[in-house]
């Protein structure tokens, strides 16, 4: 098991430029890898200040020039929005350029207000989605193939520029479709969950429930969990990352329920959602807080969940960058050897 960082590139502040979110996220990931995390992820989203990082393979292009061992992950690639054709040449590109540092996160797409601006659908993500995984696979696996399903048809190909990463770069996906599931057990891939702000139970039966699927195939159930988590000595830094991580829960229920009210072009207005959790229930369920209360919620979470990988997601709303680049360090240097080391996991990471 090893640890990661997941940068959303949020804006909460309209005052914040582009390029500074951008900047942000670029240094956050060459001090991730001096740190010594294992990975770094990159979010896809569109056309709201949810997110403003539309390619996340265009990302892990831009940063392979500047780093040389971390991993460099889509978190995710939504396949629906993708030319089949186009996906698979970038796959092989950013994998090459990368020198085989690419980890390649599919997912299905839960917000409308994206699809409709790609005069796109929701209605048949999951059969879409389903498709391009078997495409992916084939694609990278075979030198040459074809393709004929009911949404996609490939005719006879072979990709110029394959993947350095053999069978495939390794694949995670993010999603619950049982059909999914099972292939990606099939395969030997990597279901990426999160419990939002939520608790360990959530996630626990999204465990449960792979672990069925899996055994059915005959194969292991590998999971990793993507966490809100914010380690600080400062009290007011961690009631200020639990109000952040709130304002971005509010921003996706608003844009998955489509009841999304914008502002200044693309700036989704934060307004409370049903069955909002309280301020002191996200304080329960998180990690955030200082070195000790970090600790013993992240070994809690690895007991029960087993997981491969852990991303953590230290920067989100308008959480300041030095703030969040404070806590990388601190979760680098005591969080996670504790962590590891109480769960059994230090010899292996070293």
């Amino acid at each position: 098991m090893d640890f990661g960082i997941f940068n959303i590139m949020q804006q909460r502040d309209p005052a914040k430029s582009a390029k500074q979110v951008f900047n942000e996220a670029v240094e956050q990931t060459i001090e991730a890898e001096r740190m010594g995390f294992s990975r770094f992820w990159y979010a896809e989203h569109h056309f709201s200040n949810y997110s403003l990082c539309p390619s996340p393979l265009m990302m892990a292009a831009h940063m392979a020039g500047s780093t040389k061992k971390i991993r460099l992950g889509t978190a995710v690639v939504v396949a629906p929005l993708y030319n089949p054709a186009r996906l698979l040449a970038e796959i092989g590109m950013v994998d090459i350029l990368s020198n085989g540092r690419l980890d390649l996160g599919i997912g299905m797409g839960y917000q409308q207000y994206e699809f409709d601006r790609f005069c796109s659908t929701l209605d048949n993500v999951r059969e879409f989605t389903g498709e391009m995984l078997e495409l992916i696979h084939m694609g990278l696996t075979q030198q040459v193939f074809e393709y004929n399903g009911k949404h996609i048809k490939f005719p006879r190909s072979s990709i110029n520029c394959r993947p350095l990463q053999t069978p495939t770069p390794p694949m995670w996906y993010a999603g619950a479709d049982p059909s999914h599931l099972a292939w990606i057990a099939r395969h030997g891939h990597t279901l990426f969950t999160t419990g939002l702000l939520g608790g360990v139970s959530r996630m626990k039966k999204t465990r449960e429930n792979f672990e069925q699927i899996a055994a059915k195939e005959g194969k292991p159930a590998r999971m990793a969990v993507t966490r809100l988590a914010f380690v600080t000595k400062n009290k007011k830094d961690a009631d200020h990352y639990i109000d952040c991580a709130l304002y971005q829960q509010r921003l996706a229920v608003s844009l998955k329920t489509r009841r999304e009210k914008v502002a200044n072009n693309y700036i989704v207005q934060e307004f409370p959602y049903d069955d909002e959790p309280s301020i002191e229930n996200i304080r329960r369920n998180l990690p955030v807080g200082d070195v000790d209360t970090c600790i013993e919620k992240m070994v809690r979470i690895v007991r029960e969940l087993d997981p491969v990988h852990i991303a953590i997601q230290p920067q989100v709303g308008d959480m300041d960058h030095k703030k969040a680049l404070g806590s990388m360090e601190l979760w680098a240097s005591e969080v996670m050897p504790a962590v590891l080391r109480e769960t059994g996991h230090a010899a292996k990471a070293a």
